[in-house]
């Protein structure tokens, strides 16, 4: 992009999905001003969260409230003479309040997914479908959170569990309870730290939920192993996702990272800034995605 070119359009959309008699069924939707048929989408407002903006996108065009799972691929392309990026994730429909066509979508279709990439009118949105497809079932999400900002442990005369939020991390906290509530926890759990706790409060108001306080999910203490509490962390994870149901769990730095390695086999850069997190799709107790959020 060359200094005098606009700025890229941003904006944000998803595969919502449903079973069918058929088997799974996706979303689309009918634009008139186009003609097109499309996965439904659109822009971010400012300062918007793009996970955010594509749960609300996809409810506002279809009136369906989706739980999100998977991030999928980042579409580019121009529209209208600039460029614009789109970031799609796969969303299990969890309900849905009756579609009423407008002005800008004018019909809902429920299709098979091999029925979708034939209607759809760009090649883009058949590749978003076609990933889609690649993913193994997932059976259960968790929002995976490190606690906010709470200070320098160097300026803290009490025990570091009992270290706050500062300002900062509150802020993050309540930016934090947005993402959490989107993928419709049933439970929220806790390190034992008070940051810990502290930053899952805005979510639990939010939801009407109680706070766990799990000590598997604590950093080392004194005399213990940081890949013992990885471990420890990963196998706590591992057992909510296998109950089925979505949670948002809050941990420390110090295991994040380690936990994650071990759940994905893989050694990457799970660096986890505070305030931060990660979406995690499970199939049964084998997790198949993590993304950040």
């Amino acid at each position: 992009m060359t200094d005098d070119e606009p700025v890229e359009i941003r904006a944000a959309g998803g595969v919502a999905w449903r079973p069918g008699a058929r088997g799974v069924e996706v979303c689309l939707v009918h634009r008139p001003r186009y003609g097109d048929w499309s996965l439904p989408k659109g822009k971010l407002e400012s300062g918007e969260h793009p996970l955010l903006a594509a749960v609300r996108e996809v409810a506002e065009e279809t009136d369906v409230r989706a739980v999100p799972q998977v991030r999928l691929s980042t579409v580019h392309y121009r529209s209208e003479g600039r460029a614009k990026a789109v970031d799609y994730w796969s969303m299990r429909a969890a309900a849905n309040g009756g579609f009423q066509p407008d002005t800008e979508v004018d019909e809902v279709r429920w299709l098979p997914v091999d029925d979708a990439v034939r209607l759809v009118s760009y090649p883009h949105d058949a590749e978003v479908l076609g990933a889609f497809a690649a993913l193994p079932q997932v059976t259960a999400v968790v929002a995976l959170v490190r606690h906010g900002h709470a200070g320098k442990r160097a300026t803290w005369s009490g025990p570091d569990t009992g270290r706050p939020l500062d300002a900062t991390g509150w802020a993050q906290a309540h930016a934090l309870a947005e993402l959490v509530a989107l993928v419709r926890p049933v439970r929220l759990l806790s390190a034992s730290a008070r940051r810990c706790v502290q930053t899952l409060d805005p979510a639990a108001a939010l939801l009407d939920l109680p706070i766990e306080v799990v000590g598997d999910l604590d950093e080392p203490k004194p005399g213990q192993q940081q890949e013992e509490c990885a471990l420890a962390v990963a196998a706590c994870l591992a057992e909510l996702a296998g109950a089925g149901a979505p949670v948002a769990v809050c941990s420390q730095g110090k295991v994040i990272p380690g936990a994650l390695e071990r759940l994905t086999g893989r050694a990457d850069d799970f660096t986890t800034p505070k305030g931060g997190g990660w979406l995690l799709a499970f199939s049964g107790h084998r997790l198949v995605a993590a993304d950040r959020l």
